[in-house]
């Protein structure tokens, strides 16, 4: 039985591949390590609490006492790093958070599972060796299979023209906009270092746009929904053209299981949906599902669209026009495909919000 240590699960993505990495495998015993900032909620996490494979610390991944104890105590042998600063508006506000957060607690971890890994640099822990290898490095021979796998952002990129064959592929070079993708550019480059100097076992995944269950709220479809049930008005930044590749959450979750088991080791894997929407878009379809399931009564007339809650605001700084991701490198060589398009994700996601905010269909 292995212990893996998780970081920052009790936010959107992690919650989700906590369940379904639990789920999935029973060899492995998930040690989950959250500072349960308010991004992170522990009722995300309610279906794991009653697993004897499931542990719950809370604690910062910068306290460098805490992350080699949980190492020592646990015997660690492997990590997938989740835990971030994400939200883009307040990296503009606060940016000093970012870094550490993003920058200093990325450092301490993979600082701390190298020295627990490794004897010396390209060199493992002779435990670590032989039976346990399973990560195919780059030339096809077998690594040790402790893995430190990052999880990062398309954001890191920059943006995007409005070329629909522009795509960000795996060696796109970085150009972050807004301090949250610079902090996130700089964590990935810190896990590259390790691989390239010291012969760490390291992968990253950069994604694009989530959604589904358990986002939150801060973020643009939660967003939509819940003031569009409350009839508020809907902010859309701008003009509302800014595209995003959207990738329903537990493919992601599937993308980062294939990756971590099966990745080359040192490489950078790129996950999407094909998804690309304009925020226009975006809040046009979750108004029109919903004038259908709920429909909505407003003072003026019995029945009216959500769409007339929609409120162009001020756009924010640093606001990038257009990400998109072309996922052909994991398709191909890792065999993922997502299983949800938009249209089949977003209605899951507008269901499951509709029962959080105990709102019965109509």
């Amino acid at each position: 039985m292995k212990s893996i240590l998780l970081t920052g699960t009790a936010g959107f993505i992690g919650s989700n591949f906590v369940l379904y990495f639990l789920e999935k495998y029973p060899e492995y015993n998930l040690v989950n390590l959250d500072l349960l900032t308010y991004a992170g909620n522990l009722e995300n996490l309610k279906e794991c609490e009653g697993s004897p494979r499931y542990k719950f610390i809370k604690g910062d991944i910068c306290n460098r006492e805490l992350v080699e104890f949980i190492f020592n105590e646990y015997d660690i042998q492997g990590v997938i790093h989740f835990a971030a600063e994400s939200h883009v508006d307040n990296s503009i506000k606060n940016p000093g958070v970012f870094i550490q957060t993003n920058v200093n607690g990325t450092y301490t971890l993979v600082d701390v599972a190298k020295n627990y890994w490794m004897e010396k640099p390209f060199v493992y822990k002779e435990r670590f060796v032989g039976t346990n290898a399973l990560a195919s490095a780059n030339d096809g021979t077998k690594v040790p299979l402790p893995r430190f796998h990052h999880i990062s952002t398309d954001e890191v990129y920059g943006t995007l023209s409005l070329d629909p064959n522009d795509l960000f592929i795996e060696t796109t070079p970085y150009m972050p906009n807004s301090p949250y993708s610079a902090s996130k550019a700089s964590s990935d480059m810190i896990i590259r270092a390790y691989h390239e100097t010291y012969g760490l076992n390291t992968v990253i995944t950069n994604c694009s746009n989530n959604y589904g269950p358990k986002q939150h709220d801060e973020k643009l479809i939660p967003t939509i929904i819940r003031n569009a049930l409350k009839g508020n008005p809907i902010p859309i930044y701008g003009d509302g053209k800014n595209i995003r590749d959207w990738l329903y959450v537990l493919d992601h979750c599937k993308g980062i299981d294939i990756v971590y088991h099966t990745g080359k080791t040192g490489d950078t894997y790129n996950i999407g949906g094909r998804n690309e929407r304009t925020n226009l878009q975006i809040v046009d379809k979750i108004c029109t599902i919903l004038d259908e399931i709920k429909p909505r009564h407003s003072e003026q007339s019995e029945e009216s669209s959500y769409k007339e809650l929609i409120t162009f605001i001020e756009d924010r700084a640093g606001h990038d026009r257009r990400y998109a991701i072309d996922t052909t490198k994991l398709e191909t060589e890792l065999g993922w495909k997502a299983d949800e398009n938009f249209d089949s994700g977003i209605v899951k996601t507008i269901e499951w919000y509709l029962n959080k905010y105990g709102v019965k269909n109509d």
